[in-house]
């Protein structure tokens, strides 16, 4: 896949799809010189170039259902419904750890995408960076607004990447890849709504006004990004691997029965379209 990167959307623990599509590309050592990622997109690429076969699959179908990954226990006692020091600290360096050497060593960049709550941009950190702290960057992409405390690094706080940047095909081209394969967590017609709870946006975030202008204008930014995904896909610069129905598994799904189908559903998937995805990147 020489010069051609490698495009993951966020969604949570829909994210799991996306894990089972990097677990086949793994066994079939396909990978990308170049992976940009937002929340769930950013993590599940971590065990892929790390190299750690059945880990995605491991940590968000079997340890989800332990109630320091996600509970209403996490929200009542640190204002999180996923245990983010359970999750980017525990479970990485002692429960299922990363493999950091193979991880840091491998020859792929992967970009990871935030949002800045006081300047309302995207802000991308690259594995690349000298000092960079991935796992940090990963639970700032990760962190969604109300269910989860602002990430401070860097001299910026930060919330989830897939606020501003739900696909982030344009940071893809933007460093220099015209040629993209997107993994998209939803349906080829899905359409997101506006946001029905205005005011308690307005207040919860009233200090950060441009952040606020962003939140309510979302369902505008992915829609958008759909719409040029799809224009890319028709100009045979993107080739994008998406549920083909809409999905039965939520944001927060805590079901391992519904995730391991979810994960199997990508796994499937990636097999069945890998023989036009080579055919595909051999095209100039």
């Amino acid at each position: 896949m020489d010069g051609i990167g490698l495009v993951l959307e966020g969604g949570g623990m829909r994210g799991v799809y996306t894990a089972g599509v990097l677990e086949y590309f793994m066994e079939q050592d396909v990978y990308f010189p170049y992976t940009v990622g937002v929340s769930a997109g950013a993590c599940m690429a971590a065990s892929y170039l790390s190299r750690q076969h059945g880990r995605n699959k491991l940590i968000n179908t079997e340890w989800v259902a332990d109630p320091r990954y996600l509970s209403w226990r996490n929200f009542w006692t640190k204002r999180q419904l996923f245990g983010m020091d359970f999750i980017f600290d525990e479970i990485p360096n002692s429960l299922v750890p990363l493999d950091y050497k193979t991880f840091r060593e491998a020859g792929e960049e992967l970009a990871v995408g935030t949002t800045d709550i006081e300047t309302g941009e995207t802000v991308y950190y690259r594995k690349s960076e000298p000092g960079i702290d991935m796992m940090k960057v990963m639970r700032a992409s990760s962190s969604l607004p109300f269910i989860a405390p602002i990430v401070e690094y860097g001299g910026r706080r930060l919330l989830d990447g897939g606020i501003s940047d739900p696909i982030p095909l344009r940071q893809a081209e933007k460093d220099g890849y015209a040629r993209n394969v997107v993994i998209l967590t939803r349906n080829a017609d899905y359409r997101k709504s506006r946001n029905k709870f205005t005011w308690i946006v307005k207040r919860a975030y009233r200090r950060f006004p441009v952040f606020v202008k962003i939140l309510l204008s979302r369902h505008n930014i992915y829609n958008g990004l759909v719409d040029y995904v799809r224009e890319q896909e028709r100009d045979g610069k993107c080739f994008v691997i998406r549920p083909i129905t809409p999905l039965a598994v939520g944001r927060m799904e805590r079901d391992p029965v519904k995730l391991e189908v979810l994960y199997r559903q990508g796994y499937e998937d990636a097999k069945r379209l890998l023989p036009s995805l080579r055919a595909w990147a051999r095209e100039q």
